[in-house]
């Protein structure tokens, strides 16, 4: 009887941190809606959104704050679920879409379609970044293979870093030679969530929640692969099947989330690792915690990069990559040394 009660205060306990952290995030998107470069009440918060009258300020909040929010969350919670999948299948502490050369790889296919079609329609776009991200991821994986050892972590890296820095060397070539094609991306190159409308969310929002319930589904899967390949094996796993659905559910989350806010680094390093201190590696709770915790991690970046030198506002990039690069420093010197 008091065994039963403790598992049933086990399984208790990580949902009751998952309905808090849903709490934090509708505060993050409420503050997130109220700061910004023009001071509005919150009575005319409410106002715009109960009892829209066309004003001004009314139309700051329904255009332009509420789409920027929502899309925030969107882009951070694909973001965290896409490294901690990564992270899982292929055992490697380090890995997330930046770090492996996905963000690269989409942003250079993004970079080359404006730069030779001179496009900047957002289907596009998605569709240019979910080639890149799955040639790349690809290109990333064969050569993380060559090294001695096979697809070990450090190996992974290594070819992820050579990838993102020759994909990102040539996108640098190209922007300076193409004023126009720099003139219509550069904001988007650093990351960000600034004036993207409702017709980019729903662009995007259809493959998010595809990859998103694709993830979800993988999870108890992911918990059995982490055994060991050769324990899934022997437990009836069809480990190439299971790998293969997790790529898709990458391609879909990474490419979307690059498609909409351009690449946004550290997310989905950084959340993964927060959530297992939280809550362990129970990959059916990791996966909704990344979410809501990636959701809440980008919101706030946001909410700072528009107010840390107003008027202006940096690219929501530049915060994450001041959070993620420290975090990079501390796992690559513990966790790849081990």
């Amino acid at each position: 009887m008091a065994e039963l009660a403790s598992k049933e205060q086990t399984s208790r306990s990580p949902l009751i941190g998952l309905i808090i952290s849903i709490v934090l995030l509708m505060i993050c998107l409420f503050v997130s809606i109220a700061l910004g470069a023009a001071d509005i009440s919150l009575k005319t918060i409410y106002e715009a959104i109960a009892v829209f009258d066309g004003s001004t300020e009314h139309l700051i909040i329904r255009t332009v704050r509420v789409p920027r929010s929502l899309l925030a969350i969107l882009v951070g919670a694909a973001t965290a679920i896409a490294g901690a999948i990564m992270q899982g299948i292929s055992r490697n502490p380090l890995a997330d879409p930046e770090i492996l050369g996905i963000n690269a790889g989409a942003a250079f296919a993004v970079v080359i379609a404006v730069f030779l079609f001179g496009t900047s329609e957002p289907i596009f776009y998605v569709w240019c970044a979910f080639l890149g991200a799955g040639v790349s991821a690809v290109s990333v994986y064969l050569l993380g293979s060559l090294g001695r050892g096979g697809m070990t972590p450090l190996n992974l890296t290594i070819a992820g870093a050579a990838i993102a820095a020759l994909l990102s060397a040539i996108t640098t070539g190209i922007l300076i030679i193409s004023q126009r094609t720099l003139d219509e991306i550069r904001f988007w190159l650093a990351g960000s969530v600034a004036g993207r409308d409702y017709a980019i969310i729903g662009q995007v929002l259809p493959y998010i929640i595809i990859g998103i319930v694709l993830a979800l589904a993988l999870a108890r899967q992911i918990n059995i692969l982490n055994l060991g390949e050769d324990v899934a094996k022997g437990l009836g796993q069809k480990t190439a099947w299971v790998k293969i659905a997790a790529a898709v559910a990458v391609l879909l989350l990474a490419g979307s989330a690059v498609a909409a806010a351009g690449p946004i680094g550290f997310i989905g390093l950084v959340v993964p690792h927060i959530v297992r201190l939280l809550i362990g590696i129970d990959y059916r709770w990791l996966l909704p915690y990344s979410a809501v915790l990636g959701a809440i991690l980008l919101l706030a970046s946001d909410v700072v990069a528009r107010l840390i030198i107003q008027p202006q506002e940096l690219p929501v990039g530049i915060v994450t990559a001041l959070v993620g690069a420290p975090f990079f420093v501390y796992l690559a010197r513990i966790k790849v040394s081990k």
